[in-house]
């Protein structure tokens, strides 16, 4: 089955005001590596959403890609940018095929992006962004824990991976999501050495993510 299918829902919820409402506020341990960065840097926010990282990376001096699989979201940050008056490169593409030349970026965020999908599609994205990241560039990511409370809820449809049937009509667990241990996250960074690997909750109690920082290894 076809496990790469949460940017529909996306799509759909950043088509409004409401939806997008959640997405607008630059998460604090973004900016806080970002700050530690040389300005002028190539980036690249994958599943940048409406934007809310890439315009404070551009308003920070970086040289910004950003691209989602979401035409939605895409045409929100094209028009935040516009308004004032950044640069950003934006495309509406998938995580697993990125459109960008090889070791083309300093620094790759995805964040709450890349285990919306089955394990070789997070697999695959890595993969991706190893291929477009030069030697000691950074990656900065999230995956979702096996401690997080929506882990095993639903229909196990590959190894780790659920849907949720049952979610609340427009929910994104009525898509596929990809859970891990510390291991299964260590499996993903071949190419990788490891800077942070860090299990939190997020915004709302249970929802403990992997936190994690990686250098493209030369």
């Amino acid at each position: 089955m076809n496990t790469d299918t949460a940017h529909a829902h996306w799509n759909q919820r950043r088509s409004s005001a409401e939806g997008r409402a959640d997405w607008l506020a630059p998460d604090p341990q973004v900016a806080a590596l970002a700050e530690t960065l040389h300005r002028g840097a190539a980036v690249l926010d994958l599943g940048c959403g409406v934007g809310r990282h890439s315009l404070a990376l551009a308003r920070m001096g970086f040289r910004v890609s950003a691209l989602d699989a979401s035409s939605e979201g895409v045409a929100e940050l094209v028009q935040g940018a516009a308004g004032e008056g950044l640069e950003i490169a934006a495309a509406v593409s998938r995580m697993t095929e990125l459109p960008y030349a090889d070791a083309g970026f300093d620094y790759v965020l995805a964040f709450n992006v890349i285990y919306h999908g089955d394990r070789k599609v997070v697999a695959r994205t890595v993969g991706e962004v190893a291929r477009v990241l030069r030697p000691g560039g950074l990656f900065q990511f999230t995956l979702l824990s096996t401690r997080n409370r929506k882990c095993g809820i639903g229909r196990e449809v590959s190894p780790g991976t659920w849907i949720d049937d049952d979610a609340p009509p427009g929910s994104d667990k009525r898509h596929p999501h990809h859970y891990c241990d510390g291991a299964g996250a260590l499996a993903f960074l071949d190419g990788f050495d490891l800077w942070e690997l860090r299990d939190a909750e997020q915004a709302t109690p249970g929802s403990f993510h992997w936190h994690i920082i990686a250098e493209r290894r030369a």
